[in-house]
């Protein structure tokens, strides 16, 4: 009996460790706007990159680097940016949906939703 019970008791205390929390508001206010400022400065770069740069073959590597870095960290910044948004409000989703198949619905609408706003914004 002694080993059922320590192991409820171990299951009942990583249960209430792992318990998920909501971040504070104002942290995900300030995530929302460095992914978004990251987004912005990549697209910048992806502005100024100059065409001039590519006609010589030895200024590639060069001239290559500074766009692939914005179109990776920019990507990464807009999906995390669409993701932030979207799992904002998993709670008025889940309480809408009518079961698992109807919330995996929703929550891909606002993605997409989510997705478009954020490529509309650097346009």
């Amino acid at each position: 009996m002694s080993g059922d019970s320590t192991f409820e008791e171990m299951e009942r205390r990583l249960r209430a460790a792992l318990h998920p929390i909501e971040p504070p508001v104002h942290l995900q206010r300030r995530l929302e706007q460095t992914l978004d400022n990251i987004v912005e400065l990549a697209a910048d770069e992806l502005e100024s990159w100059e065409i001039e740069a590519i006609k010589d073959p030895r200024n590639w590597p060069r001239a290559a680097l500074g766009p692939a870095t914005a179109v990776v960290l920019g990507s990464g910044a807009a999906v995390g940016l669409v993701v932030l948004r979207t799992q904002r409000r998993r709670h008025k989703r889940r309480a809408q949906s009518r079961g698992a198949r109807d919330l995996a619905l929703r929550t891909l609408k606002d993605a997409g939703r989510e997705a478009r706003k954020v490529l509309d914004e650097f346009r």
